[in-house]
């Protein structure tokens, strides 16, 4: 106990000295210190290096509950955006075997997915990210330090090793881009004892067999979507709405189009308990919102996609007074992603409002690192960040929903034109595309103005990020009826919308 006694007076004697040291030199170890080597973090920090700026990253992986753990690179590259389109695709790659005998493809006996290949192929290629993160620090003479960081005033952070070493950096100003993780059910016995998050099933080495995925978000369903178009048996728990905040018209689509895929929905119930049996399978027990009347299942696996929160606690943001939003735990910021405290900034997942999608961070960490170096003043535009949803039937959209648009305008104020299409791709394997489907949304009067733009289909994404373009240069109704269409596309459909919702007339495209 003296020992620890020593220590504790011993390091308080050091960051005394560490601090005081630098308040009457005037001078900091760096200019920039990042803690959180996401894809925001990254970008900012190597953003910052450009300008010659002295810049050092600390980052480091608490293991999920379940004990996964990853390299360097934040969630969009070790368990989000990357392998989840990686697996995404393995699911496409399923329908398109189906689809080609259709198209003259000799393809006999069963076709079967294997999912350890495709774990590794994915995984491997997730750790070859991992390592050119860290070349490209080096090559940007950014100083990464696999560590926890925490603040201990304006101008210093403390770095703790796995081992418990601690290190003490200065710096003239301080970023935070640590970002999110998963959340799990605390109220539900065996939720965390036996459930899965999308922190782990990327990096599964055994096919995680039947599942219940929890939840009904933008990772619910394309986790769902993926272990459906693998040929996994999945099931869907929705407690009230799928995709809440995206236009609700838009999410029916894409759930009804899941359900007809193979994927199961239990809607309007919450799971109660999950236990383990003899036979190693889980038992799930819910209840039933409207009547109270409970049900049981067995899956092999139960993957909750129930939210995320942000990674602010073990920052020491209280003792400094950064200002936190007290229900949500993000940190209140400025519109140029200042904190409540001086030369304290942050970005990303973590800030109160701001979109959580790793392209936004990335841009926002930039241009915060052009402004901290005096190279810019330019502020991040938040408005009109388009966005896909890759579920099995992917959903691209940009602007206002059509129910944000109706409570900003009012239902006489907005026009919506919409239409159903058939991807040419469809017509020959005979697929159902009665879920393919798009709508602008634009004001009424004046140019028609757009507000938002809705698409479901194939290629969401690359059909999406064009359109996009035109939001940040005041797109309108006339100026989308004046392009001209490549042809054969389902992106052509979209110069050529003209009916109107208010019209009531079918709004089917018929034709090629």
């Amino acid at each position: 106990m003296a020992t620890l006694c020593r220590v504790r007076h011993r390091w308080k004697r050091i960051k005394c000295a560490h601090v005081l040291t630098r308040s009457l030199t005037g001078k900091f170890d760096y200019d920039l210190v990042v803690i959180g080597g996401g894809s925001g973090g990254l970008a900012c920090s190597k953003e910052a290096a450009q300008f010659g700026q002295r810049v050092a990253v600390l980052d480091y992986v608490e293991p999920s509950a379940k004990g996964t753990k990853w390299g360097l690179g934040g969630t969009c590259v070790n368990v989000g955006c990357i392998p989840k389109k990686l697996m995404h695709q393995a699911a496409l790659l399923g329908t398109a075997v189906k689809d080609a005998k259709k198209y003259g493809w000799q393809i006999s006996g069963p076709v079967c997915h294997d999912w350890a290949t495709m774990a590794e192929a994915v995984q491997n290629h997730v750790r070859s990210l991992n390592w050119g993160h860290r070349v490209q620090l080096q090559d940007k003479k950014v100083k990464y330090l696999n560590m926890k960081g925490s603040l201990v005033d304006e101008h210093t952070v403390k770095g703790l090793t796995k081992a418990g070493k601690e290190t003490i950096l200065t710096a003239k100003n301080i970023v935070i881009a640590t970002g999110g993780r998963p959340k799990y059910p605390t109220n539900i016995p065996g939720a965390i004892e036996y459930g899965l998050t999308s922190d782990d099933i990327f990096w599964l080495k055994k096919s995680p067999g039947k599942t219940l995925v929890v939840g009904a978000s933008y990772v619910a369903l394309e986790c769902a979507g993926f272990l459906t178009g693998i040929g996994l048996d999945t099931t869907v728990m929705i407690r009230s709405i799928a995709l809440r905040g995206f236009d609700q018209q838009m999410a029916g689509l894409v759930t009804d189009y899941m359900e007809a895929y193979g994927t199961k929905f239990v809607r309007k119930c919450v799971p109660k308990r999950v236990e383990k049996l003899s036979s190693g399978a889980l038992q799930v027990t819910w209840s039933d919102i409207n009547t109270g009347s409970e049900h049981k299942d067995t899956f092999d696996s139960v993957l909750w996609a129930v939210g995320r929160a942000p990674e602010t606690k073990a920052l020491g943001l209280d003792k400094l007074g950064v200002k936190l939003n007290k229900e949500t735990g993000k940190i209140v910021l400025g519109a140029d992603e200042s904190t409540s405290v001086p030369n304290i900034f942050a970005f990303g997942d973590i800030g109160e409002g701001r979109p959580e999608l790793t392209p936004t961070a990335i841009k926002a960490g930039k241009l915060l690192a052009q402004r901290l170096a005096g190279h810019s003043t330019q502020l991040m535009n938040y408005d009109n960040v388009a966005t896909t949803v890759f579920t099995p039937l992917e959903y691209g959209c940009v602007g206002l929903s059509e129910e944000e648009a109706e409570r900003r305008h009012g239902k006489d104020g907005i026009e919506i034109y919409h239409a159903f299409y058939k991807p040419l791709e469809f017509t020959v394997p005979e697929r159902d595309a009665s879920q393919c489907y798009l709508k602008v949304v634009c004001e009424r009067g004046g140019d028609q103005k757009i507000l938002g733009l809705h698409f479901t289909g194939p290629n969401a994404g690359e059909v999406t990020q064009g359109f996009s373009l035109g939001f940040q240069c005041g797109a309108t109704y006339s100026h989308l009826l004046q392009t001209v269409g490549i042809h054969p596309t389902c992106a052509e459909e979209l110069t050529k919308v003209n009916i109107t919702k208010r019209s009531g007339l079918d709004a089917t495209v018929t034709g090629c």
